[in-house]
């Protein structure tokens, strides 16, 4: 799945140190069939690249996964009005500063949120998110749950 040449789904990451978490989101999108980039831009050392990227990516879901002071994911918000899922990384205090920064966002310019070091779950939401437009992508996603609930050991209703 590919928008006029440009990955569907946008992996930013404020460092390089990073990379890492960018990779597990990656291996989901892959997954799925869904095409992704995978830049390194911080909201604080290169706020104007980081601008250029997110109004000229073309990208319908943009993933931002930063740490300590964890901004990234507010910052392409207030530069798009595409979906923004924010990841915040355990940097420090195990993360929860990265949380906090993640999750209070002004109203009006919303972050979805995942748990901390949820680069996964990040995937799996821009791939349910670009599902409601895309039938085959929605069947992937439910073969998925299936395989899931699986390997669970859910076998459907049980009768007492």
């Amino acid at each position: 799945m590919t928008v006029s040449g440009n990955p569907v789904v946008s992996v930013v990451v404020g460092s390089k140190s990073d990379l890492g978490h960018a990779a597990k989101a990656a291996e989901v999108l892959k997954g799925f069939g869904v095409d992704h980039g995978v830049v390194v831009l911080s909201a604080h050392r290169t706020p104007e690249q980081l601008r250029l990227h997110v109004q000229n990516s073309g990208a319908r879901v943009f993933i931002a996964m930063a740490g300590v002071s964890a901004h990234l994911a507010g910052v392409i918000a207030s530069y798009t009005t595409r979906p923004v899922i924010g990841v915040p990384l355990a940097a420090k205090l195990g993360g929860l500063d990265s949380l906090l920064s993640t999750v209070n966002m002004p109203r009006g310019v919303p972050v979805a949120c995942v748990s901390i070091d949820g680069a996964e779950n990040a995937a799996l939401l821009a791939v349910e998110i670009l599902a409601v437009s895309d039938e085959a992508l929605a069947g992937k996603i439910r073969e998925y749950r299936r395989e899931l609930a699986e390997a669970a050991g859910a076998s459907g209703i049980l009768s007492c």
